[in-house]
């Protein structure tokens, strides 16, 4: 078995259609299998994906439905799919995205020819009538790569990412059961491991905003809990990964943890920016990967000018981004 598409499924009915049928329709015939994994939906996701697969009777033998008796959220469900998966290469898919047709065929031969452990792509943001394509870095070597993600110039995002399953194996990988903000994080832990990576400079992944109309993100206090225990054990594995990182680039990777508290007008968005990982904001201007608005941004919100700040986000990210381009 080449590679292993693992979707976890959770009350995605709208859209868990669209997406098994963008995987049936792969130009990848042979030497695949799709384990989707049903998190206990209650909307009726489970029938609409059984109704699409029943359409292409000659994937029968690559498809496995696993199902929990109970919601254990998004981490358990990948590894579920991890357990479960024979492939040689592994690659996560949301049943609320889709995919370009060609999108395993020209991952998995990009894998075998370079011997890469891992290989990412560019994507695509789709809102409701519109996208936008989303490119990403090139980098030669894992370190470098690993680098780009942690100044934030590169996603960590699971879906555009073919892993070579030895990796989870050889290294103890698993998603962290539990916490599912920031789950993804786990990708840093494999650019970390891996010996050799390659880039597509294609989009194949359709990531889909379902909150289109919300400019900034909306954190229960277990979201916080989660997203903070994450970022700290991403941290921990990295300094306990002799050699893996320097710490100016820990600084970077904790500023962008907690950027996005700042795109909001939510004064107590702002109270947690200057709470998290104070001792990296004198760094602030030291990353080049980052825009210089988004740097000036950070920067004035270490010199608590929040008035400023709520006005960016007014105009930029409300007015432009909601009115505009949207």
């Amino acid at each position: 078995m080449l590679v292993s598409v693992i979707i976890p499924v959770y009350n995605v009915r709208a859209f868990v259609g669209r997406c098994a049928e963008s995987l049936m329709q792969q130009t990848m015939r042979d030497g695949v299998e799709f384990v989707f994994v049903d998190d206990a939906s209650t909307d009726g996701s489970a029938d609409v994906l059984q109704t699409v697969l029943d359409r292409f009777p000659e994937r029968s033998s690559q498809v496995r439905i696993i199902r929990h008796e109970s919601n254990r959220g998004l981490p358990s469900a990948r590894n579920t799919g991890l357990d479960a998966a024979a492939g040689k290469y592994i690659l996560h898919f949301d049943g609320d995205d889709f995919a370009e047709p060609d999108m395993l065929e020209k991952m998995t031969a990009v894998a075998e020819a370079d011997g890469a452990d891992i290989v990412w792509s560019d994507w695509y943001l789709a809102f409701g009538r519109n996208e936008r394509y989303m490119r990403q870095p090139s980098y030669a070597t894992p370190r470098e790569a690993l680098s780009g993600i942690l100044c934030g110039a590169m996603k960590y995002n699971v879906w555009n990412k073919l892993v070579r399953r030895s990796l989870y194996a050889d290294n103890d990988i698993r998603f962290p059961d539990g916490y599912g903000m920031g789950e993804d994080m786990t990708m840093i832990r494999l650019f970390a491991c891996a010996g050799k990576v390659a880039y597509i400079p294609e989009a194949f992944c359709h990531y889909v905003k379902q909150n289109a109309d919300a400019f900034s993100n909306t954190y229960s206090e277990r979201h916080l809990e989660e997203l903070r225990h994450n970022a700290d054990a991403t941290i921990m594995y990295l300094q306990q990964k002799s050699g893996a990182v320097t710490g100016l680039e820990l600084d970077f990777f904790k500023l962008n943890v907690k950027f996005p508290f700042l795109i909001s007008g939510d004064k107590s968005r702002y109270r947690l920016w200057m709470e998290w990982y104070p001792e990296a904001d004198a760094r602030i201007m030291e990353n080049r990967a980052l825009s210089l608005r988004s740097r000036l941004l950070q920067w004035l919100a270490s010199k608590g000018c929040f008035s400023a700040v709520k006005a960016y986000y007014l105009l930029v990210h409300r007015f432009v981004y909601g009115v505009i381009f949207r």
